[in-house]
């Protein structure tokens, strides 16, 4: 069997990184039209930064496991064919800022019907909207010159950070097929890979459109259990409750559960904010504006979580950041991963500037590259940023530092040491609640964290 991917994303490569491990036996190729992405892959240093992943990858690169450019060519000789383009929410036209963009879906939809010359599974890696499939379909339908498809939804639920274990020890694979004799033998191929490390009763399969549909409203559900805790924080602030011990309790009641009840400065990456602005555009168009709303709301209370992280660093520096040092700690939009997308750091970056801060930021695993091309400052606010080397470089003669991706190394920093360096007051906002408050305090930090109020320092 060969099995052909098409992306060399964050779910593409580890997602065949995994079955190539799993299944010796099976050729898998990435391919990817972007040449420095494939050439990443076939490095030292992987365009993908997660833990474990190296291993898998250098272990089985070059014996099935291959990244390549010759996307026609894999797209012939591959059995099965992985759909994992990028599905960007689009920014022109009818559902601008909501609806999922899906050029790339139907241009990998018509290649593929351009060069199969036998029978092919597809399989829907990507997130997209309910009913792809069927776009997919008669796309391939009306070009294919006979040749017999199968099209099946397979959806991700890897969390970043931790995609190498989720992949091995996965909570649920979800297939998706047609309940036709040819949907049904082709669901069974793709089960059987699974199969060879997942446990049966794991592997759901289901019929195509519920696949597809369940993939947008688990990341929607576990956004809005965000948002919930984000919007209680506030509350917490203002009645000198602690968000994390009511979020303990809460989630001390088996109805609810204690997963995602996290208060932060706000959720971000590739998946939730386009997810839920997908399911959102998609209520509407089947004429549900009151459910639209409902989750797009989701969004609107992440948004101001991340405006009001801000406006408490204004308030606390006396009403102005002009010409403050603000250390931003963490660009990444959470801990273990390299991907910045969507993260919270950018609002906040970008606030501070546009606030005349000069905001110098610090991510272990973020390059300078990245994080200026994320904040997209105008040349004013451009000078006003800049990138350390190190947390302590970038804590140097600072009047606040601002923690906003919950790196494990950011606890076991020097406060001491950054304290004596900092202007004076000195200020921690901890957007994680990641660090041991009462320590900073009594250093002589004065410490604003989500949801809490913190006895202050000198």
């Amino acid at each position: 069997m060969k099995i052909c991917c098409i992306g060399a994303g964050y779910v593409g490569g580890p997602t065949m990184a995994m079955i190539a491990k799993q299944a010796p036996d099976i050729e898998v190729r990435v391919v990817d039209m972007n040449a420095t992405r494939i050439a990443a892959w076939n490095s030292e240093v992987l365009p993908v930064y997660e833990p474990g992943l190296d291993e898998i990858v250098k272990e089985c690169r070059g014996r099935n496991l291959f990244f390549s450019t010759e996307v026609r060519e894999a797209i012939r000789a591959a059995d099965i064919i992985f759909v994992s383009v990028n599905t960007p929410t689009k920014t022109y036209g009818v559902g601008a800022g909501r609806a999922a963009d899906l050029r790339f879906i139907e241009s990998v939809a018509r290649t593929v019907a351009e060069e199969a010359t036998s029978p092919k599974i597809i399989v829907e890696k990507s997130t997209i909207p309910v009913k792809t499939a069927g776009t997919i379909k008669t796309i391939l339908a009306a070009n294919a010159r006979g040749v017999a498809f199968e099209v099946l939804s397979n959806p991700e639920f890897l969390a970043e950070g931790t995609a190498v274990a989720d992949l091995l020890a996965p909570d649920r694979v979800l297939i998706g097929g047609e309940r036709t004799p040819g949907g049904e033998r082709a669901l069974q191929t793709l089960v059987d890979i699974y199969a060879r490390w997942v446990p049966r009763e794991r592997i759901v399969t289901t019929n195509l459109w519920s696949s597809e549909l369940s993939k947008l409203v688990a990341n929607a559900f576990l956004a809005q259990r965000i948002s919930s805790i984000n919007s209680i924080s506030a509350l917490c602030e203002a009645t000198e409750a602690d968000v994390d011990e009511v979020a303990n309790a809460i989630g001390k009641d088996s109805r609810i559960g204690p997963k995602f009840l996290k208060a932060s400065v706000g959720f971000g990456g590739s998946c939730f904010q386009k997810d839920i602005l997908n399911l959102s555009y998609l209520c509407e168009h089947f004429g549900l504006p009151e459910v639209a709303e409902y989750w797009h709301s989701v969004v609107a209370m992440n948004d101001w979580q991340k405006r009001r992280f801000t406006t408490r660093i204004v308030q606390a520096l006396f009403n102005t950041v002009a010409d403050k040092r603000i250390a931003v700690l963490g660009f990444a939009f959470k801990k273990d991963t390299n991907d910045t997308r969507e993260s919270a750091a950018i609002n906040v970056c970008r606030d501070l500037l546009g606030e005349r801060a000069q905001v110098v930021v610090y991510d272990p695993k973020v390059s300078a590259e990245e994080i200026r091309r994320d904040v997209g400052c105008a040349d004013a606010d451009g000078a006003r940023l800049s990138v350390a080397a190190s947390a302590y470089e970038a804590c140097e003669g600072a009047h606040a530092v601002a923690v906003l991706t919950e790196w494990d190394a950011f606890k076991a920093l020097d406060f001491e040491k950054i304290y004596a360096g900092m202007t004076k007051p000195a200020f921690v906002f901890d957007g994680r609640n990641l660090l041991d408050h009462a320590a900073l305090a009594k250093i002589g930090f004065r410490v604003e964290a989500i949801g809490k109020v913190v006895s202050q320092g000198q």
